[in-house]
């Protein structure tokens, strides 16, 4: 829609009223029309304001040329959101209304484009999502009135990405009442391809046309007037345009979930192309409300063919992985899936040796949530039919973490419920003079040597000391750290979080596998267990003055780039921009300004790709080598004292 750029001169109106009420929008002039909307607010007699508000909804589309048009759907459009339950407007033909205007938009253009109409159809569809949001009856109105051929077109994308966001989100609400479903379903098989296609598609659609312009004066008007509301500049768009962006990601997968949870249309939505798209997709942190890609997993594992289909995807099923071990909102539903796909026989051991080395280390999970005994859940899960499934498990890694957690989880329990109370004693200060063994030997530089000790404190230390265990697994997280090993950092870690109370809440630990993450290049999970970890040092403050570490905000700082919900598709942007001036270098010399503008794309490319690998640029401490006399480690360890008050 490059031709709807910067089309009508008049400012546009946009009405943000105080009140709920539209009798407060008041024209300071006297109006001399007889069917003025705001006028016919104002009709202090209820029969007639009634009568005159359903002529309204009648007329106004009738009308070809009234400027007051933008005005009124604006008012309209903040009071569907304030008042989404109200039936006084849906009972007067409202839904008649919106649906002439949206049609109107896409049929006339030369209509859409005089004056400010080109907001209209926006703000028509917007009124039909926010009037279905909550309530059957309205969407019942909604589907006879004849909203769902619009809402199609402008889902087509007739208009712009903008109106495909308010289409997808008043479909998707149409579709999840039973009683209106089946006029959505009608149809079914484009709406769920288009569904799949605007959620894979739209970051990159959104990008290319609205967040990676960046001169202003290129983007289309009407787009930064409906974002920011005429008020803000440049980064007020560019935030608003990502948070667009991931609802309009969002809003797709949850048509889609419309059908899903019917298992309807799945040989449409598992499909493995779309499946690896879809472990992509996190909603980022403007959007932390929905559960984006994971919520359709888990419908998707809820049936048969759903779970063979995830099972063979390796994408999601990494992605699930991670996510079972991560702070995110959404760690439950990551549990869930791989809880769904190993309690069925037919999925068990397509899964298994994948699954089990993450989930191990959330057998002494307590709970997560409103979820109870979910370490007890898992540890049922990994240890169905133990005896005779190891048999079918070709991973000696695999067998051997199953045989430690089966010693965990079952016998070492047994043998712990005969131990006396006085035994039970004895052998946690055992393992508290172990510790503090392994303690001195990571201040002599012999991290080896401490990891060793940290094991046999574990060892000794009985279940029931959840607190105590919590800081020796911790302890030994930080050790693999200073040895390079992010993957046994991060198992640690998150072990001390599983025994944390209540889960995830161990500061230290959230560091330190944040770190663990990093060197990994999971900028996700790093992040979400950095912002957990400053959260902490927040909320644990006395003073009123709050101070965050610096290596945490630096840290959150790398990650948010790298997590950035257009990064993917500003790499693409890039590339295909190399691409083009790579072909056209034959046939024109490059321009100065044009060598600078490739440089400067080559070295973004070049610090994201950094980024990607894993190499780390923020570490808490530098290694400490073992050979070094003790007065060199006594100077050290008074300069750098950031990891000694980890400990």
């Amino acid at each position: 829609m490059d031709s709807l750029k910067k089309k009508g001169k008049v400012t546009p109106i946009f009405t943000n009223p105080k009140t709920s009420d539209m009798d407060n929008m008041v024209m300071e002039q006297r109006c001399t029309d007889a069917c003025c909307f705001f006028c016919i607010m104002k009709e202090p007699d209820p029969s007639l304001r009634r009568a005159g508000i359903a002529s309204c909804f009648k007329e106004m589309p009738l009308i070809k040329d009234d400027q007051q048009h933008v005005l009124v759907l604006s008012g309209l459009w903040n009071i569907a959101m304030t008042q989404p339950d109200d039936p006084e407007f849906p009972s007067l033909g409202i839904f008649d209304c919106m649906a002439s205007f949206v049609e109107k938009g896409i049929n006339d253009r030369n209509w859409l484009l005089m004056d400010q109409n080109i907001y209209i159809p926006y703000y028509a569809a917007h009124v039909i999502g926010s009037y279905t949001m909550n309530k059957v009856e309205f969407a019942e109105k909604a589907v006879l009135a004849g909203v769902i051929p619009p809402l199609m077109e402008l889902l087509r994308g007739k208009i712009s990405w903008v109106e495909q966001r308010v289409a997808v989100r008043a479909l998707g609400h149409l579709a999840s009442y039973e009683r209106t479903f089946e006029a959505v379903a009608a149809y079914e098989e484009e709406l769920v391809r288009l569904g799949m296609h605007l959620a894979s598609t739209c970051l990159d659609e959104v990008y290319v046309k609205f967040a990676g312009v960046k001169d202003k004066s290129k983007r289309s008007k009407y787009h930064s007037d409906l974002l920011t509301r005429g008020v803000g500049g440049l980064e007020m768009e560019n935030r608003k345009a990502e948070e667009w962006a991931s609802q309009l990601q969002c809003w797709s997968l949850y048509l889609l979930n419309c059908f899903a949870c019917k298992e309807r249309s799945l040989n449409l939505i598992c499909k493995q192309e779309f499946l690896t798209d879809l472990s992509g997709m996190w909603g980022g942190l403007v959007n932390h409300s929905s559960p984006a890609a994971v919520g359709l997993i888990r419908i998707l594992c809820y049936s048969k063919y759903g779970r063979k289909s995830i099972s063979e995807s390796k994408e999601v099923l990494g992605n699930l992985c991670h996510l079972s071990r991560s702070s995110d909102d959404w760690q439950y539903m990551g549990i869930d899936c791989l809880l769904l796909l190993l309690k069925d026989p037919d999925t068990r051991y397509k899964v298994i040796e994948i699954t089990t080395m993450f989930l191990i280390d959330l057998v002494e999970l307590k709970s997560l949530g409103d979820r109870s005994c979910l370490g007890k859940t898992i540890t049922k899960a990994l240890l169905l039919c133990y005896k005779q499934s190891k048999f079918r498990i070709k991973s000696s890694q695999v067998q051997k973490a199953l045989q430690e957690t089966w010693e965990l989880k079952v016998e070492r329990r047994k043998r712990e419920k005969t131990i006396s109370e006085e035994k039970v004693e004895e052998r946690r200060v055992l393992a508290n003079l172990i510790k503090q063994q392994a303690n001195h030997m990571f201040w002599l530089g012999d991290v080896e040597a401490a990891v060793k000790s940290y094991t046999e404190a574990l060892d000794a230390c009985p279940l029931k000391f959840r607190k105590e265990r919590m800081v020796l697994y911790s302890n030994r997280a930080q050790c693999y750290l200073l040895l390079r090993d992010p993957d046994s950092a991060i198992r640690d870690s998150t072990r001390a979080l599983c025994l944390s109370n209540p889960a995830n809440s161990h500061g230290k630990s959230l560091w330190r596998r944040s770190q663990a993450y990093d060197l990994k290049g999971l900028a996700k999970e790093s992040l979400m267990d950095c912002i957990m970890f400053i959260n902490g040092c927040i909320n644990s403050e006395t003073n009123k003055r709050v101070k965050i570490p610096y290596y945490a905000a630096r840290m959150i700082s790398k990650q948010m780039d790298a997590t950035w919900l257009f990064a993917n598709a500003q790499s693409k942007a890039t590339i295909s921009h190399l691409r083009k001036v790579q072909e056209s270098d034959d046939d024109y010399e490059i321009s100065s300004n044009e060598k600078q503008e490739c440089d400067e794309i080559m070295r973004m490319m070049m610090e994201k790709k950094s980024i990607a690998s894993g190499l780390s640029t923020i570490i808490e401490e530098h290694l400490i080598v073992r050979k070094r006399n003790l007065r060199e480690m006594k100077r050290e360890r008074r300069n750098k004292a950031v990891v000694a008050r980890s400990m």
